[in-house]
């Protein structure tokens, strides 16, 4: 029950994640996953930093699957989605986030040689059907007109990002201490995100945090609770639950996401967005349970 009380706010924590960028969404996405990554660099310093120094020789000797892992899943998957939700709902962006393990199941196919059951590929099929439904609102026309919003094109690139790497550390995480892999990944894409905001800044002028209490507390809570706490939080209950069962409670983010865009945001949701989420969650849920059941027959542990 105690692992359940977890999964159950890292859901919270990823949905709040998402409300949040919506809600300070004048900033730019470069500049909010700036800010939300500086802060987890320095909140994971004391933790990581010894670690990822004593394993210093590691880190060089795979820094190319590292820097990888850096670009796709911690600084292009953020910006894409604060991106996003500069231009589409919270909850668009959380029903379209949902899609992600299902890509990765396809891509774990194609790229690690896995072979997928009849089962999965109709899970996959499923959830991109819902997902495409969401986009287009439930309206044949628009799909055939491809009117779609920005901000669900933007989320494409970050479901792809993610994909790629989930596959990454699917082969490479074991070789690091994770905290410490965590700590070293912020603090390139910190690196990385510097000359690019920078640049932005002086053109825009420096974004008055200070002067916007909203930001700093948005901005603490992106950079304290999804980076480091949800993450803490999660490893507990995979521990218990397993990699698989725990997982499958990600797939309430869309309920989490919508529920606190039209309580806290003011978002309308439509019939069509809950339509389109169940059918997402339908197909990941057939596509991850086909996984747990192999992954109990053959004895294999999953991280």
């Amino acid at each position: 029950m105690n692992s359940y009380i977890l999964m159950i706010l890292v859901v919270i924590i990823y949905s709040g994640n998402i409300l949040v960028g919506k809600l300070i969404n004048e900033l730019s996405p470069f500049t909010i996953t700036f800010f939300r990554l500086l802060i987890a660099f320095v909140v994971l310093l004391p933790i990581g930093f010894r670690s990822a120094w004593n394993n210093r020789s590691i880190f060089f000797e795979y820094k190319m699957p590292l820097l990888l892992m850096t670009v796709t899943g911690i600084t292009l998957f953020n910006t894409f989605i604060y991106g996003a939700l500069q231009f589409t709902t919270a909850s668009n962006v959380a029903v379209l986030e949902s899609v992600i393990p299902a890509l990765t199941v396809v891509l774990s196919a194609v790229l690690l040689k896995e072979r997928l059951q009849k089962m999965q590929w109709g899970g996959v099929l499923i959830s991109i059907i819902g997902a495409i439904w969401v986009v287009i609102d439930g309206k044949i026309s628009h799909l055939l007109a491809m009117n779609w919003n920005v901000g669900d094109v933007l989320m494409i690139g970050a479901i792809i990002s993610w994909s790629f790497y989930s596959i990454l550390v699917k082969k490479y995480m074991h070789l690091f201490p994770p905290f410490a892999a965590i700590f070293v990944m912020t603090g390139i894409s910190v690196l990385v995100l510097l000359p690019i905001v920078t640049i932005e800044w002086s053109i825009t002028g420096l974004p008055k945090l200070a002067a916007t209490p909203t930001y700093v507390v948005s901005l603490l809570f992106m950079g304290i609770f999804p980076s480091f706490i949800a993450l803490i939080l999660f490893n507990r209950a995979v521990a218990t639950l397993g990699a698989s069962q725990a997982s499958v409670f990600l797939n309430l983010l869309p309920v989490f996401t919508m529920l606190g865009a039209y309580l806290w945001l003011g978002e309308s949701i439509t019939g069509m967005q809950m339509i389109g989420a169940f059918i997402v969650i339908f197909g990941v849920m057939v596509t991850t349970q086909v996984i747990t059941v192999r992954s109990k027959k053959e004895r294999v542990v999953e991280y």
